[in-house]
C-alpha cells in the first residue's frame, strides 16, 4: 500500500510503502532507549488535516497505524488530531457522526501515546472542508452569519463573532451549537477523557485562531506585504458599531470602518489610516480600535468560558490558539495586528486583554510561528516574528497562562529546526511543542532524518548510529517537490 497525501497547495503526494516502512520500523525498535525529556517539554505531531475525509472515512488508515508506531518509538508523547466541526455534524443540527474519530483515539490509545484534540469550528481550503452543510445552506439566503470586508465580500470559512449570541441556526445561536458539539464530544469520548485524551484546543475563528480574518489572497499573485482589511462590513457588526459610536455621544463614527486604510494589496503606508501621525492616532482611531478588538476578546470570553464549563469535570487541558500576525511589527502603528484584531501598537500592549481572558477562563495559550526567525524576513515587511512571539509570552507570563507551540509550515528546513530548539531551550520554554504535520513530506528522506534527529536533542535519546529510517534505498517512493505553505487547523 502506498500512502497517497495531499500537500497544503491540494497536489497529491506519494508517500512510503507502508509493509516496508512497518519491517524496517520493527528492526529498529530494540535499539532505542528513551530517557527523560529536556526540561520536561512535551513533544506532539500534528496528524494530517484530513486524517478524517470530508465523505466520513479514515485517509490512509494503515499508513497513520505505521505513523504512530514510528513516532511512539522515537519517543514523541502524544498525536494531534484536527476534529472538522463540518465532517462530525455535517448533515444536520445536532447529528453527530464520531465513528472515524473513536476509532483514531482507540489507534492512539493502542499505541500508547496521548491525543489532543482541536476541536476546528472553521472550514479549510486545502485540503478542502467545508463547514456543516445545513450552515452553508443558511449562509445562502443569509449572508451575513458570515464577516464581510469593505467591498462586502463574505469570508465563508467561519461564522462572524457579531452573530455568537444570535438565533441564526435554526432557532440556536452559533454558541449554543459550539457549546453542542463539545458536549456530544465529551460524552462520546468519556473513556478516553484524562487517560488517552490529555487537551483539547477550542476553534475560535479563521484557522482555528482568535482573529478576524483579515489577510485574503484576492488573486493568485497577491502582493502578501499587505497588512490586510477590517472586517466590520457584515450587517451586524455594523449594527454593533453603530449601537457603541451612539453611546459614546459620536454617532457619526458608527457609520463604518475607516474610510482611509489601503486594501489587501496595498502598502500599510499607502494610505493615512497606518502612517505615523495618521487616524490610528487620533481619538477617531483609538475609538474603532478599541471596539474592533474588544469584540474578538469578547468572543473569545464567551467560547472559552462555554468550554471551561463543559469540561470542568474532567481531568483535560483546555487551550485555544492565538495568532502570530507578525508582518509589519516593527512599524509604530502594528497594521497587520489591528485588522487581525489586536489593538497592539507601539504605546499600547494589546495581548494583555487575550491573555487575562485565557486565565480567567483557566485556558492554555498555543502560539504557532516558533520555527520562523527574524533573519528570513523580507525587509520591505519589518517583520519580527521573534519580537512579537516575546512579548506574547511575556503578557502569558504576567496573567499565568500556560503556553504551547507549533511551528507554522510544513517544512522550513534545518534552520527551522533549529530556530525551534532555540525557542524550547530558552528560559521561557513552553510546556508543550506539537509538531506540524504528518503526511508524505514528514516521512520523507529529505525531511525525516532531520526530525529524528531533533527529537534525539529534545528527548535526549541514545539511538544506534544506523538508526535513521528511510535511507534513499530503502524507501518505496521518490517524492515531488514539496510545498512549503502553512498546516493550521
Amino acid at each position: 500500500m502506498i500512502w497517497h497525501a495531499k500537500s497544503s497547495s491540494g497536489v497529491t503526494l506519494k508517500a512510503f510503502n507502508v509493509r516496508a516502512e512497518a519491517a524496517l520500523i520493527s528492526e529498529k525498535a530494540s535499539k532505542i532507549t528513551t530517557t527523560r525529556p529536556i526540561d520536561g517539554v512535551k513533544l506532539y505531531v500534528g496528524l494530517p488535516l484530513d486524517t478524517v475525509s470530508d465523505s466520513g472515512t479514515i485517509n490512509n488508515a494503515r499508513a497513520i497505524a505505521v505513523g504512530l508506531k514510528a513516532l511512539k518509538l522515537l519517543g514523541v508523547d502524544g498525536v494531534e488530531l484536527p476534529v472538522w466541526w463540518g465532517i462530525v455534524e455535517k448533515q444536520a443540527m445536532g447529528k453527530y457522526d464520531w465513528t472515524c474519530y473513536l476509532a483514531l483515539a482507540e489507534m492512539v490509545r493502542k499505541m500508547g501515546l496521548k491525543l489532543h484534540i482541536s476541536l476546528c469550528f472553521h472550514a479549510s481550503n486545502e485540503p478542502k472542508i467545508r463547514l456543516p452543510e445545513w450552515v452553508s445552506h443558511i449562509g445562502e439566503s443569509r449572508p451575513d452569519i458570515y464577516f464581510a470586508d469593505r467591498s462586502g465580500q463574505p469570508y465563508k470559512d467561519c461564522l462572524s463573532l457579531a452573530v455568537d449570541d444570535l438565533p441564526v441556526l435554526d432557532g440556536k445561536t452559533p454558541i449554543e451549537a459550539y457549546t453542542g458539539f463539545c458536549e456530544s464530544f465529551k460524552s462520546s469520548f468519556s473513556a478516553f477523557m484524562g487517560s488517552t485524551i490529555t487537551g483539547i484546543s477550542i476553534g475560535l475563528g479563521p484557522d482555528g485562531e482568535l482573529r478576524y480574518p483579515s489577510q485574503r489572497q484576492t488573486t493568485k499573485d497577491s502582493n502578501q506585504l499587505g497588512a490586510g482589511e477590517f472586517q466590520c462590513y457584515d450587517k451586524n457588526m455594523l449594527s454593533n458599531l453603530k449601537q457603541h459610536a451612539e453611546a459614546l455621544g459620536n454617532p457619526l463614527w458608527g457609520l463604518g470602518g475607516p474610510h482611509d486604510t489601503p486594501g489587501y494589496d496595498q502598502s500599510p503606508v499607502s494610505n493615512g489610516f497606518f502612517v505615523d501621525g495618521g487616524s490610528w492616532e487620533n481619538p477617531y482611531g483609538d475609538f474603532f480600535l478599541s471596539w474592533y478588538s474588544s469584540q474578538l476578546v469578547s468572543h473569545g470570553d464567551r467560547i472559552l468560558s462555554r468550554a471551561a464549563e463543559t469540561f470542568k469535570d474532567v481531568s483535560v487541558s483546555l487551550s485555544g490558539k492565538v495568532p502570530l500576525t507578525y508582518s509589519w511589527y516593527r512599524t509604530r502603528s502594528h497594521p497587520s495586528e489591528l485588522t487581525a484584531g489586536v489593538y497592539n501598537t507601539v504605546n499600547r500592549d494589546g495581548y494583555e486583554a487575550i491573555a487575562e481572558t485565557f486565565s480567567r477562563n483557566s485556558c492554555n495559550i498555543i502560539l504557532p510561528g516558533m520555527d520562523l526567525s527574524d533573519d528570513h524576513q523580507p525587509n520591505e515587511s519589518r517583520s519580527s516574528p521573534e519580537l512579537l512571539l516575546a512579548q506574547i509570552t511575556a503578557s502569558c507570563r504576567k496573567h499565568g497562562v500556560e503556553v504551547s507551540g507549533q511551528n507554522s509550515l510544513v517544512s522550513g528546513g534545518p534552520k527551522a529546526i533549529e530556530q525551534i530548539k532555540k525557542n524550547l531551550s530558552d528560559e521561557n520554554a513552553v510546556e508543550l511543542f506539537t509538531y506540524q504535520r504528518m503526511g508524505a513530506y514528514f516521512f520523507s528522506p529529505d525531511h525525516f532524518p532531520s526530525f529524528t534527529q531533533f527529537v534525539r536533542n529534545l528527548k535526549q535519546l541514545n539511538l544506534h548510529s544506523d538508526d535513521l529510517p528511510l535511507k534513499d534505498d530503502e524507501t518505496a517512493d521518490s517524492l515531488p517537490d514539496m510545498n512549503l505553505h502553512k498546516q493550521v487547523a
